[in-house]
């Protein structure tokens, strides 16, 4: 699921982030902070693991990193009484309250968000980076471009990365759309980088591909409405860099196609529909339903994969179904955000984790994505067509998501559905007993789930 400036999502891709932007909280009062100043390492435990970094500043100040989520600069406060440490940020409201050893090696105590905690210790030693052995690593057969253009339709400014197989082109070449929340260049997650992988398998075959930052991440510009952008905005960013691939000379504008993972999935045939030129398109976790049963869907199954008690996984999915419903009801933003901070409260969720979750949930972002049917998109498409689905995806299950694709896409001659056993929603092996998360897993991605797209596209994409 990166900085988390647009959405950060459950809904079709990674687990709950537990950190987002936060304003700079007020410097806290000048104290001597000589024994814990520095750099500390620490791993969160939510179910899934988060690596987090902990920064003092010897003023009061401090900030806290998340890679795994793309996240680094958050700004915190810091105050130490006597062996007693206090780290809080703003907003969210969290902070984490601990102890000093008595050796000054350690900060032992626990992280509290949301009306929930988790124990932490933060410790002097950087974690050793976790092997991710199909990371490619140069040199590379191949050409990489730093590129950048502009969309149009917003006035911001994309950046990201071509590679271009040996050789003059003109090339056929794949545009890849990332998931929900923002994300980087390589969709970067817990270490992995899919799209990296998949880019370097395919410019290696023959065919060009572009993989771009999402606004507000890398080299992309956010604009001053991020936070009111769309799916329906994001694709005019990807419209934007089909026709910045159709200007180039080395680039085939006749075999121009889509990669789209999980939202990248969702988007990938939006644009499609509108652009009869564009020459296939493959979906990686693509839904097949609107985003209220797919939110609905993956977080009951989410919760039962952590082993949460059936009582509680009822009572959330409730919650849920009458949270949208205010959403979809109730075009104010604010409006809708007072009702459901009210609906939480009621529910007993803390008055200040209940308005977050309610400035959340009355987003544009979430009013659209809620009701955004695939469907009508997918029967509009009349390009090759390839969807790869995990069996055992908790994001974009399956069972739910790909009959009615299945449906949808009947009438398309060369359309693929494939669901693949034993795969999450990255495509990656699950480990039995384990549960959901991907930073525990060494493998990118499948090798036969990697074959299965490069292989379908670069047949398509060569045409």
């Amino acid at each position: 699921m990166a900085q988390l400036v647009r959405p950060a999502l459950v809904a079709l891709f990674a687990a709950i982030p537990m950190i987002a932007p936060l304003a700079a909280p007020a410097t806290a009062q000048a104290q001597d902070l000589t024994p814990i100043l520095g750099d500390w390492y620490g791993t969160l435990n939510v179910g899934v693991k988060l690596p987090l970094v902990l920064h003092v500043q010897a003023d009061g100040t401090g900030s806290i990193d998340s890679p795994s989520q793309g996240a680094s600069g958050l700004p915190a406060t810091v105050s130490l009484s006597g062996s007693s440490l206090t780290v809080v940020l703003t907003s969210p409201a969290a902070r984490f309250e601990g102890t000093v050893a008595a050796d000054g090696a350690s900060l032992a105590g626990a992280w509290r968000q949301g009306g929930g905690s988790a124990p932490l210790t933060f410790t002097r030693t950087a974690p050793a980076a976790a092997p991710r052995p199909q990371t490619p690593k140069p040199p590379f057969p191949y050409r990489a471009e730093e590129v950048a253009y502009v969309n149009p339709a917003s006035g911001l400014k994309l950046a990201g990365t071509l590679t271009l197989p040996q050789g003059a082109g003109p090339f056929p070449v794949a545009l890849m759309i990332t998931g929900s929340g923002s994300q980087d260049r390589d969709e970067t997650i817990e270490g992995h980088k899919p799209f990296l992988l998949i880019a370097d398998a395919l410019t290696r075959r023959g065919v060009a591909v572009l993989r771009v930052d999402d606004r507000g991440v890398g080299g992309s510009e956010a604009g001053k409405t991020l936070m009111a952008a769309t799916s329906a905005d994001f694709a005019t960013d990807v419209e934007a860099g089909v026709a910045f691939l159709r200007t180039r000379k080395d680039i085939d504008p006749g075999r121009v196609g889509l990669i789209g993972h999980s939202e990248g999935g969702l988007i990938a045939p939006m644009v499609a529909a509108k652009d009869p030129r564009i020459a296939f398109v493959a979906m990686i976790g693509g839904p097949g339903v609107n985003g209220e049963r797919v939110l609905l869907s993956q977080t009951r199954a989410l919760m039962l994969a952590h082993g949460a008690p059936l009582a509680k996984v009822d009572a959330a999915s409730t919650e849920n179904r009458a949270a949208y419903e205010i959403v979809k009801a109730e075009p104010d933003q604010a409006a809708a955000a007072a009702k459901l901070k009210a609906l939480f409260v009621a529910g007993g969720t803390p008055e200040p984790a209940a308005e977050r979750k309610a400035a959340f949930l009355s987003l544009p972002w979430m009013r659209y994505f809620l009701a955004a049917d695939p469907v009508p998109n997918l029967k509009a498409l009349k390009c090759p067509v390839l969807d790869v689905n995990g069996g055992q995806d908790l994001n974009v299950i399956p069972a739910i998501n790909l009959p009615p694709m299945r449906a949808a896409l009947a009438q398309n001659p060369d359309a693929t559905i494939q669901e693949l056993p034993g795969l999450n929603h990255l495509l990656q092996t699950v480990p039995p007993g384990q549960a959901p998360g991907y930073g525990a897993i060494e493998e990118t991605m499948a090798p036969a789930a990697l074959a299965v797209i490069v292989d379908w596209v670069a047949t398509h994409a060569k045409g």
